[in-house]
């Protein structure tokens, strides 16, 4: 409908060209009644209203000129004694094109020009005073001035337009940088869950397959545990990949599922395979919200995981405690001298992408070193926090390392 609209709009120069001819044929009419003048009309004067309706054609481009040379050509035609047209006929639409175009002063000022110059020239012929104010001059006046008015109601209009344009185009733009803001913050969503998600399955695989492989052909019973736990553990990573891809791929689909404090069992299992004393505890009053609990649990998943990967210590102190309206989240990993896991003690962080790019250790196992490692899981858990108004505190302690994390239960202002 609306490029419909469009097309159909008159073209500029062609509603130019029926004022021109409206004002032309006008005057012309006013001109053949012949009223008053010194003589009657003649073929310059028919030439004359025809040239004051061609000024029409530039009114757009020389709005002032066309009026100046109007008001002008209104006083030469008076001079040269033809029949009365009166003041506002000739130049009404000369006075709405300037006003059209803003120019407001400039059309006050040629009215008002155009009326005294009337004026005295009426009384110098001897008119009487009353009929030429009180009467004749009082019509003059609310014409031009209906004009003038009529001119810059059309220009604010324009303008009220434009600006209502103007601010859709802002509107839109705004919304289109948010929905790109969500959208990019969605993909860092996304991208998170599957670092923490992922990171946590494939430490777990090499841990258990570094397990496996050194416990074949002395423990049959461990290498066959480990490669169960590598099949099952590779499966619940498959779904939960697949079950992103499904999210990515039907807008309509039900949403994720959301990870709870209460599942924290599927997380402390890696670490429990791998001898570390596991201890948890979670202390919650009400329900949690569900960005606040997502947030606990990849943050403990991301710890554990590190932990599995880099931490020489044998006990993993996990604890989620509601404290009024925050949750703070702690894992400590401690070293109480015991070893957690014969034979997997020098390299937890086995089974990396690119293991020629590391170093060996004594026993000849490659091992990257725990920074490289960690130090984008650090950082993904402190942002985590950060987006929902908290903090979160990476360190090592006298006997271990430490995450603590803490998270306000209401949505930030």
């Amino acid at each position: 409908m609306a490029g419909q609209s469009t097309q159909r709009r008159v073209r500029p120069w062609v509603t130019d060209a029926l004022l021109g001819a409206g004002v032309a044929g006008t005057v012309s009419i006013v001109i053949t009644a012949n009223e008053g003048g010194r003589h009657g009309p003649d073929q310059l004067a028919y030439l004359w209203a025809v040239g004051l309706g061609a000024l029409m054609l530039v009114r757009r481009r020389y709005p002032v000129l066309v009026l100046a040379v109007s008001v002008l050509g209104l006083f030469a035609y008076y001079a040269a004694g033809y029949p009365a047209i009166g003041l506002a006929v000739p130049v009404a639409a000369a006075l709405f094109s300037a006003a059209e175009h803003g120019r407001i002063a400039a059309s006050i000022v040629a009215a008002v020009l155009v009326v005294v110059v009337s004026v005295v020239f009426r009384l110098a012929e001897g008119q009487d005073f009353s009929f030429v104010v009180g009467y004749e001059l009082a019509g003059h006046v609310l014409l031009m001035g209906a004009a003038i008015a009529l001119g810059d109601s059309l220009r604010s209009r324009r303008a009220a337009q434009a600006d209502a344009r103007r601010i859709a185009e802002l509107t839109e733009a705004r919304y289109r940088q948010e929905a790109q803001a969500r959208l990019r913050d969605e993909r860092m969503a996304i991208a998170r869950d599957l670092h923490d998600s992922l990171g946590h399955t494939t430490s777990v695989i090499a841990l258990h397959a570094d397990v496996a492989r050194e416990a074949l052909g002395r423990d049959e019973t461990a290498a066959r545990s480990a490669l169960e736990l590598i099949r099952s553990t590779a499966r619940r990573s498959m779904d939960d990949l697949r079950r992103t891809v499904a999210l990515l791929r039907s807008p309509g689909d039900p949403p994720r599922t959301v990870v709870s404090l209460a599942n924290l069992d599927a997380v402390t299992r890696a670490a429990s395979a791998a001898g570390f004393d596991v201890d948890v505890r979670v202390v919650v009053d009400t329900p949690l919200p569900a960005p606040v609990e997502a947030a606990a649990f990849r943050i403990v998943q991301e710890a554990v995981t590190n932990v599995v990967r880099h931490s020489a210590g044998s006990r993993v102190q996990i604890r989620a405690e509601q404290h009024g309206d925050q949750l703070t989240v702690t894992v400590t990993v401690t070293d109480t001298g015991s070893d957690p896991a014969p034979g997997t003690e020098p390299t937890r962080g086995a089974g990396s992408a690119e293991p020629s790019t590391y170093p060996e250790t004594a026993n000849g196992r490659v091992e990257p070193p725990a920074t490289a490692r960690s130090a984008h899981g650090i950082a993904g858990m402190r942002e985590r926090a950060e987006s929902l108004g908290g903090t979160l505190a990476a360190g090592h302690r006298q006997t271990g390392f430490e995450v603590r994390a803490v998270l306000p239960l209401r949505e930030p202002t």
